[in-house]
């Protein structure tokens, strides 16, 4: 089946008003397309940059069809949005990727299952629905990770277990009857795959991002990543399945763990642009959300050449921990790129901005990075811990 391409002029829909909704809202009005965006919370960082937010429950099925009747195209910024709210909307008009893309990514059991039926590398991992089978799974060999099936990002809804005295707490914890126990993974490094797919199934991709964490959320992401061009040409050839098996169009990020014997395991799906993908906005010819504009419009999808290397630092609510920060100390930086999301309340662990360095190198880049989110501080002083060392690209 074809479909005529939505061009510049006509109104996008954005279900979830965060920072991905930003950035997107921002691309697709610089494209010369209209933004609406529905969310249950009104100034947010979609809004304040859309052309018109629109402040109701998911589940109000009057609002809801009403927001659809308004646009040509619906796209999505974050997971939880019910599946039922899409299949309201998808009466009206094209939702982008499509439901049972967030069907699918929305539950942890679900796309597990998905990944190994596709025959994809995957965690090892068990369905649990009880205590009593928790603690026999356990028994088997620690450490694992216990995470909620539905409703889980940075790092919310899990729990590590290093002993079998820690399996109650941990299945308090989670607070859900349907979880996924994982095995530990003893991996090298994280890293992961932005790509967009088309109407036409065209497939276009970022080269693999070396990805560090620190507390469950992103804290640095750097490209070129250093990787050896067989672990990414195995990360994009792993990607480009998990797109043709699914049938996505539109942008989905691949999270990965590359183990110390040189394995690639699938860790999560994520079926929208991605904090490790920021880095494209500045780093190369067409970021992660125009790509996510032209792809689900129905477009032509856009070059993922780098225009050089780059180093992602996420900025926290701890940034704010003495007052604002030193915005003039940051900007001096050379080859700092600053965005902010508009949120109001500057809360621990929260993401209210990131920085990318460009630089001559990875190396110099993350330097720089790191320099300066210390520099933020005022009165000088470091967030957190330290960023842990990269390996040398």
């Amino acid at each position: 089946m074809t479909h005529a391409p939505i061009l510049p002029g006509a109104t996008i829909g954005v279900l979830g008003s965060g920072q991905l909704g930003r950035m997107f809202a921002i691309a697709a009005r610089r494209m010369g397309y209209r933004v609406h965006v529905l969310s249950t919370e009104y100034d947010t960082p979609t809004g304040q940059v859309a052309d018109l937010e629109i402040r109701a429950p998911y589940d109000d099925v009057d609002e809801v069809t009403e927001f659809a009747r308004g646009v040509d195209v619906v796209t999505f910024e974050f997971e939880n949005v019910p599946t039922t709210t899409i299949e309201i909307v998808e009466a009206q008009v094209p939702v982008r990727p499509g439901g049972h893309v967030l069907h699918t990514t929305q539950n942890r059991l679900r796309e597990k299952n998905f990944l190994r039926r596709a025959g994809l590398p995957v965690t090892e991992f068990h369905e649990v629905r009880a205590l009593a089978e928790l603690r026999s799974l356990c028994a088997d060999g620690l450490p694992a990770v216990l995470k909620s099936a539905a409703w889980g990002y940075d790092g919310k809804g899990q729990s590590m277990i290093r002993e079998i005295g820690e399996v109650e707490t941990a299945w308090e914890s989670v607070g859900s009857d349907c979880a996924i126990l994982e095995r530990f993974v003893d991996f090298e490094c994280e890293l992961s795959v932005v790509a967009a797919r088309g109407l036409d199934g065209q497939f276009v991709h970022y080269q693999p991002i070396l990805n560090i964490h620190r507390n469950h959320i992103l804290d640095l992401s750097v490209s070129p990543s250093g990787l050896s061009p067989d672990v990414c040409r195995q990360a994009v050839e792993i990607t480009r399945e998990v797109f043709e098996q699914l049938d996505v169009v539109g942008v989905l990020c691949v999270e990965m763990f590359l183990t110390r014997d040189g394995r690639l395991l699938v860790n999560e799906l994520a079926p929208r642009p991605h904090n490790s993908g920021h880095l494209t906005i500045d780093a190369h010819e067409s970021c992660q959300f125009e790509q996510q504009v032209r792809s689900v419009c129905g477009l032509p999808l856009g070059s993922t050449k780098q225009l050089s290397p780059a180093a992602m630092v996420n900025l926290l609510g701890e940034c704010w921990v003495f007052g604002e920060p030193n915005w003039a100390s940051a900007l001096a930086g050379k080859g700092v790129k600053l965005h902010l999301y508009g949120k109001r309340d500057a809360l621990p662990g929260r993401k209210m901005g990131h920085i990318t360095v460009l630089a001559d190198s990875t190396r110099e880049a993350i330097n720089i990075a790191r320099e300066v989110r210390v520099g933020l501080l005022s009165p000088p002083g470091e967030v957190g811990t330290p960023l842990k060392a990269v390996p040398e690209p």
